[in-house]
């Protein structure tokens, strides 16, 4: 019972946190003279703040350090209830809109999924679209990651939420002796590169809260667009080649950035065998898919062929969801197989989601493995990657995770066939919703968007992209009689 309380005033300093991050939409209300949203903004950062100190004040008696099962319960309450209180501007803002829609709306942003189902987007108030974005900001290294650098100053540590959140290699090793430590620089990192997107993106032609908004969601690799055409409303390649730049930074995990940051040294890419892999993947599959649209005079020229392919393969591969056109009406093998792409392209420790390039990377070695163990049956063969041994626990935890990945891909979808959802559009939006990329395909394709769902098809899509986001077993560990037993 007292680790559950520390939980609970952990999440009220978190919620606290949560709060101050109201104030940068609360600046633009000013700054666009919005009164009336600066006052739902305020009321919102008011009540979240509210709603934390009041469950710190009732569980201060209960801070500590947490155990592993509790860093599991806090993440989890964490992503759940943060898009429950970021929906309180856009209830206020937007008359009409339910809380189910809203609650999606704050979870795709808080997941980097980038899927939403608001329209007219073009003439959305500035305020509310700085919120929308700087969520995908916040979502995309993990909020959690900031909250480690704070709560040891607060009496709480933070190492079983890092280990509980972070994906990857990043769970093995710390980068810096003390965890808050890497947290911080993390970042750092993250922060600069933001800021030099933003700039990149002003100079090739967008406005200033373009450029923020998009900063923000292309670093995150979020997807939300301050237009219904997302970037294809722009229609300009300088834009579209700044933004598969940093898409492509995005997707390479940022311990790497760190290490390449700290030692003023680009060796460490040279080195990072799963950035090699992901990046040679998208890459290859770009020329490819440009190839297949000129081949079937989808566009007139290879030129051309390849920009519109180029920017929306990165798009989908690193699990960003932005579209420059409808690739939905492209020849039906370029579209799935960038979703594939999109499953499993981004790096561990990287702000996409789906599988993951190491997971890839593992599953790849282990299949050759057993090839040679049919051929040796008393061969000694350790599986090594990038010149390090995978320990075989290592291995069992992978195949673990991809059993039920796709128990979870197949589950959504059956759920959401028997709901009376077609087979493209439930099964595209499983995928799109669980890896974190936004848009799927029929009535969740790229011109379209999530509005057409019922409330319970809506709630089931949070619910996976909560899962993804969590990397499945934080979430599913949750519902094990073994989680609540002592």
């Amino acid at each position: 019972m007292g680790r559950t309380l520390t939980v609970i005033n952990a999440l009220g300093l978190i919620l606290v946190m949560f709060s101050l991050t109201l104030l940068l939409p609360l600046f633009t209300a000013l700054l666009y003279h919005e009164q009336s949203l600066f006052i739902d903004f305020l009321l919102a950062m008011l009540v979240t703040a509210a709603a934390g100190v009041l469950m710190w004040l009732l569980t201060r008696r209960y801070k500590g350090e947490l155990s592993t099962r509790h860093g599991y319960l806090l993440v989890v309450a964490m992503w759940s209830a943060m898009p429950a209180f970021g929906t309180l501007p856009l209830l206020l803002a937007l008359p009409g809109l339910s809380f189910t829609d809203a609650y999606f709306e704050t979870m795709s942003g808080i997941t980097t999924t980038g899927a939403t189902v608001l329209t007219g987007l073009d003439s959305l108030s500035p305020a509310i679209n700085i919120w929308r974005h700087e969520m995908e900001w916040l979502g995309g290294l993990g909020i959690i990651v900031l909250a480690v650098a704070v709560l040891p100053l607060l009496g709480i540590g933070g190492r079983q939420l890092f280990k509980a959140e972070t994906p990857g290699p990043m769970k093995e090793t710390a980068l810096t002796p003390r965890i808050a430590d890497t947290a911080r620089n993390l970042w750092v990192v993250y922060a600069i590169i933001t800021l030099a997107c933003i700039g990149a993106l002003k100079w090739a032609g967008m406005s200033w809260l373009d450029a923020v908004c998009h900063g923000f969601s292309t670093t995150g690799l979020g997807g939300f667009s301050t237009h219904d055409a997302s970037v294809g409303w722009f229609d300009s390649p300088l834009i579209e080649f700044v933004m598969i730049v940093f898409m492509l930074f995005a997707v390479i995990n940022f311990a790497t950035h760190f290490l390449a940051w700290r030692g003023k040294t680009l060796r460490v890419y040279l080195f990072d065998t799963e950035a090699q892999a992901a990046l040679g993947l998208i890459v290859a599959s770009c020329f490819g898919i440009a190839f297949f649209l000129w081949f079937n005079d989808v566009y007139p020229s290879f030129a051309t062929a390849l920009r519109h392919a180029s920017f929306n393969v990165v798009s989908i591969g690193a699990s960003s969801g932005f579209a420059s056109v409808d690739y939905a009406q492209w020849p039906i093998f370029a579209p799935l197989w960038m979703l594939f792409v999109g499953c499993i392209a981004a790096s561990s420790g990287s702000t996409g989601g789906g599988i993951k390039m190491m997971r890839t990377l593992v599953l790849v070695k282990q299949a050759g493995r057993e090839f040679i163990k049919l051929l040796h049956p008393n061969a000694i063969n350790p599986m090594k990657i990038g010149g390090h041994v995978v320990q075989n626990n290592i291995v069992f935890a992978v195949l673990g995770f991809i059993f039920l990945y796709f128990m979870v891909i197949a589950g959504m979808t059956f759920v959401l066939l028997i709901s009376g959802l077609d087979f493209i559009s439930a099964f595209t939006a499983t995928l799109a919703c669980v890896n974190n990329f936004g848009p799927g395909l029929g009535l969740v394709g790229p011109a379209a968007n999530y509005a057409g769902l019922t409330d319970f098809q809506t709630w089931i899509c949070s619910f996976g992209m909560l899962v993804g986001r969590l990397e499945i077993f934080t979430v599913l560990i949750l519902f094990t009689p073994a989680f609540w037993k002592r």
